[in-house]
């Protein structure tokens, strides 16, 4: 389906699809193609990977989006899933492409069902592990 003009690319999908029933992926990093105007699948971290190599993978200068499935464990020993909708948008990356990925989101967030907590960040310590782990809480 198109929103403001962007296409999502089938890979988009298959991957969120794999990453919640199948949980082959720790997460899954998005990106918008200037040209073609496609969101599309820029890297997936495997199971064993960490919400820190996550945040290690986005750049400096350049906005992406990326799904994390964070599992944690409840007080009263439930094993628990929940998937982080996270928009970086670093302040060294240029106002149109902010624009962009601003205008983009909810068409991306619609096709991504099952996300439960959705998180902004301009820099790292915004996209901290303790931001994710007090949102479960």
């Amino acid at each position: 389906a198109s929103t403001n003009g962007m296409w999502m690319t089938e890979e988009c999908k298959r991957s969120f699809v794999e990453m919640k029933w199948k949980k082959v992926h720790r997460y899954i990093v998005f990106k918008i193609e200037e040209k073609s105007k496609k969101v599309t699948v820029d890297k997936v971290g495997a199971a064993g990977e960490s919400y820190h190599d996550l945040a290690a993978s986005l750049p400096e200068d350049d906005c992406h989006y990326a799904v994390f499935d964070f599992d944690y464990v409840t007080v009263d020993n439930c094993r628990m899933s929940k998937f982080f909708f996270i928009t970086w948008s670093p302040e060294a990356s240029r106002i149109r492409e902010k624009m962009m990925y601003a205008t983009s989101k909810s068409g991306l967030r619609r096709v991504l069902e099952g996300i439960h907590y959705e998180l902004q960040a301009t820099d790292p310590t915004e996209m901290g592990f303790d931001k994710i782990q007090n949102r479960t809480k």
